[in-house]
Formats: C-alpha cells, sequence, structure tokens
C-alpha cells in the first residue's frame, strides 16, 4: 500500500519554526543589521594609517574630513530613520487595505513576502551601519585624529543604493496590493505545496477505497477508546510513521478524528484506538506529540487553506457592497489552475497497512472534497451572475479535459447539474438560459469523450494483459 510521508516530529516542529521566522518583519531584518555591523567593524579595521596614505590619491572620493565626516554619518543615519518610518507606515497601509478589500487571511502571505522584509532590513543596516563608523571618527587635528575613509565612502555608497531600493519598494507595493498579484502568489503556495505532497499519478489506478472499507467492517467488533488533544488549535501536520508505529508496538488501530485543517478543541478526540483497554498515559502524550497544532492554518502541509484563501477573496469580490466580478473571475481562473494540478496527482489512501494488517484509518483530502471547496460557495454566491457561471463552467471543462478518473469525472458532472439547476432557477433571460444550456452541453461533451477515453483505454489495457 502506498503511504505518505510528512517527516519526523521534531522536523514538523522545525518546519514550523522556520514558516514562523519567514511570516515575521523582524528575523530578515535583524539578520541584515548583524550583517552591517560587521562590515562596518572590518572596513574600519582595513583603514589603517597606511591604507589611508592610499586612498588619499583619490582625494574627491575619500578626502572627507573628520568633521564632514560627522556631519555626513549623521545626516545619512537620521534620513535612513526617517525613510524606514515611511516604510513601515506605506508595509502597514497595504496591509490594511488588503485585509479590508481582499480577506485578513492573506496577510500572512504580506509579511512573508521577501521584498518588504529585505527593504526594511536595508534601511535599518544602513542606520546600524552609519552608527558604528561614526562612533569612531575622532577629530582634533593631532596624531589621534582617525577618520576611517573607506569606511565613510561605503556609507554613501550604501545611501545612494537605498534610494534606488525605496523607489523600487513603491513600485513593488503598488503591484503587490492588485488582486491579480495576490491572487497568483497564494495559487503559487498551493501549487508548491501539491508539488511537495501529492506525487503525480504514474497510472490510472482503481478506486478501493470502498473494498478496504467492506474489510474495515469484517474485523472483529471492537471498543474505541478516544485519545483527548492536549491544546486547541488547527492541525498543522500529522507524523504518520509514528501513528504506524504506535498502532504496531499496541497492536491496535488508529483511527484519526480529524486531518490537517481541522480546528481541534482541548479535551475532545484527537485519534481513537481500537483497545480492549484504555491507553495509558504515556501513549496518549505519544500520539499528541505526533500532531502539530498552531494557532493559524497554513499552506505547508495544507493545500486547502490555499483554495479557501481564494475563494474568501471571490466571495467577497461577490458581495454587494463590492460587486467586482473581475476580481472573482480572476479567482476562479486561478482555482482552475490549481484543480488542473490536483487532477493529475495521486492521493494519500485512507488505509495504512502494516504488510497485511490495518494499523490507521486516516483522514486525507480528496479530489471530489477539493473540488466542493473551490466552487461550491462561489457558485451559491453568483446565482445571478452569468459571467461567473460561465466560468466556472470553463473550468469544469478544462479541469476535466485532463482526468479520466471516473471519480473526478463524477465529481465533475455533479457540478454541472448543480448549474443546470441554478439555470432553470434562477435566469428569467430566455437568453441567459441558453447562453447557458449551450455552455453545459459543450462541457458535457468534453466529460462524455473523458469517459469514453477511459473505457477504450481499460479495453487496451485488458488486451495487453491477456
Amino acid at each position: 500500500m502506498a503511504k505518505i510521508q510528512i517527516g519526523s516530529g521534531s522536523m514538523n516542529k522545525l518546519r514550523q519554526f522556520w514558516n514562523d521566522l519567514q511570516s515575521s518583519f523582524w528575523f530578515l531584518p535583524s539578520l541584515m543589521v548583524t550583517s552591517s555591523i560587521a562590515f562596518a567593524v572590518v572596513l574600519i579595521e582595513l583603514d589603517s594609517a597606511e591604507f589611508n596614505q592610499r586612498l588619499s590619491q583619490w582625494p574627491r572620493l575619500f578626502g572627507v574630513g573628520a568633521e564632514g565626516a560627522r556631519l555626513m554619518l549623521s545626516t545619512l543615519a537620521g534620513s535612513m530613520m526617517t525613510v524606514m518610518g515611511i516604510t513601515f507606515s506605506m508595509t502597514l497601509l497595504a496591509l490594511v487595505l488588503a485585509s479590508g478589500q481582499y480577506t485578513s487571511r492573506i496577510l500572512r502571505n504580506f509579511m512573508r513576502n521577501s521584498v518588504t522584509q529585505a527593504t526594511l532590513g536595508v534601511f535599518a543596516s544602513i542606520f546600524a551601519y552609519c552608527l558604528i563608523v561614526l562612533r569612531t571618527v575622532r577629530g582634533g587635528g593631532g596624531v589621534d585624529e582617525f577618520v576611517p575613509n573607506l569606511a565613510v565612502f561605503f556609507a554613501f555608497v550604501m545611501s545612494l543604493g537605498g534610494v534606488g531600493i525605496l523607489i523600487y519598494f513603491i513600485h513593488h507595493i503598488a503591484l503587490s496590493i492588485q488582486a491579480s498579484s495576490i491572487i497568483a502568489s497564494v495559487e503559487q503556495e498551493t501549487n508548491a505545496a501539491i508539488d511537495r505532497l501529492l506525487p503525480k499519478k504514474t497510472a490510472q489506478q482503481p478506486d478501493n477505497d470502498e473494498d478496504q472499507k467492506q474489510i474495515l467492517d469484517s474485523q472483529d467488533e471492537r471498543t474505541w477508546y478516544p485519545v483527548p488533544a492536549a491544546r486547541s488549535g488547527y492541525i498543522l501536520s500529522v507524523n504518520d510513521h509514528t501513528l504506524m508505529s504506535l498502532a504496531g508496538h499496541n497492536r491496535t488501530i488508529v483511527r484519526m478524528e480529524q486531518g490537517i485543517g481541522a480546528f481541534i478543541v482541548q479535551d475532545t478526540a484527537l485519534v481513537s484506538l481500537a483497545l480492549t483497554y484504555p491507553p495509558g498515559q504515556k501513549t496518549i502524550d505519544a500520539l499528541n506529540a505526533a500532531y502539530s497544532i498552531g494557532t493559524h492554518r497554513t499552506v505547508d502541509q495544507d493545500p486547502a487553506f490555499g483554495i479557501r484563501q481564494i475563494v474568501d477573496m471571490a466571495m467577497k469580490a461577490l458581495s454587494p457592497g463590492v460587486n467586482d466580478t473581475s476580481t472573482a473571475v480572476i479567482c476562479v481562473d486561478y482555482l482552475t489552475s490549481i484543480m488542473a494540478r490536483l487532477a493529475g496527482r495521486l492521493f494519500p489512501p485512507l488505509y495504512r497497512y502494516e504488510a497485511e494488517t490495518l494499523r490507521m484509518v486516516a483522514i486525507v483530502p480528496s479530489f471530489e472534497s477539493l473540488l466542493a471547496e473551490a466552487f461550491d460557495q462561489i457558485r451559491g454566491c453568483a446565482e445571478e451572475n452569468l459571467g461567473i457561471l460561465v466560468r466556472i463552467l470553463g473550468a469544469i471543462d478544462a479541469i476535466g479535459s485532463l482526468t479520466i478518473n471516473p471519480s473526478h469525472l463524477s465529481a465533475l458532472d455533479q457540478q454541472l447539474q448543480l448549474i443546470a439547476e441554478l439555470s432553470d432557477r434562477c435566469f428569467e433571460s430566455s437568453h441567459d438560459r441558453e447562453r447557458l444550456k449551450k455552455r453545459l452541453s459543450e462541457v458535457r461533451k468534453t466529460l462524455e469523450a473523458q469517459t469514453l477515453l477511459r473505457k477504450m483505454t481499460e479495453q487496451g489495457q485488458c488486451t495487453n494483459t491477456q
């Protein structure tokens, strides 16, 4: 049987810690400030008397005196703090606009943006660099006078670079708050999670979940003991190897009660064990340790959350207060891209075996559930919006052309039936109804062609076997 590998519990915690660092405004700027301080110390050490004599050959570049160096460094440090304040203000304004216009769930994407973090880090680094160099400047005209000409010159160069970065940051903010850019970034993150978690199909495999369900039902009747969750929060990841190991050690079956992305309440059932006696505290602690639980969902192990973010933006766009059909169309287009990628992926099995013995009943995403997550609520909000419904039909057509899996085609056909019901119920204009019915007929032909292709493929496989 196929298995999915999430990684060890410690790796899950390290991955989550790294994701939290990437989503913070302080981590990358702190590294850049530390690097700038080290760079300043190195340049100051290089500025020895002999080295300054060599630099004196270019007086227009390195000929600043002690008072001039102090004035320039003070001016640069003060201006960098002012610019950094402006940058923070622009960033917060973008966060407020994005949260109000789209959804608050995308704020984490803004905070993870490396351009924003690097821009803040550049200005903070130049400020720290100027302070370190300013502290070493000594005047008076005597033998104790010291001006680190090379370090002062680089302060000037870094400030010019900061001006260019500020201009680029303004351009970046203007692009990043556009709907298409936000939706595209969520789609890219979701597709990256899909590529990491779900392998590509090498061949069409039979849907044998029902047979496995019969095997499970045929087992001797057992008493299921719930294992309470140690804390409340969203399930971010699960260590399947730990669950399988514990099930094998206790000669039992572990049944997951909540899947990745679900919110678990403390002391409610996290998993259940088929035992003849209640599990011990060590087993309960070990099962809880196999789960990574946080205060908010992430896309890292949960592609459904990426879909959820785009759906939220589409619903916000279709609300009466916003009424932005174009943004909703963009959302449907990128949801189509995600579902098209999922159509060619191998989803993990519900039932996990150790040799021939059933050890775990998992809760995993499926193509059908993710398809419903992507389009059900948008369809409900677009009952009288012909443009959105036609776009969803185009999405079903595109997705259907990429799969011959019978369960996938059945789920897509169900979406067609639901849209057909809306057509008869919500549109008074005969022209709109006919247009929608014509598009429905075209998409049905695509699904029927894929069904016929599947049958021909199966017949060809049977012929080759014989």
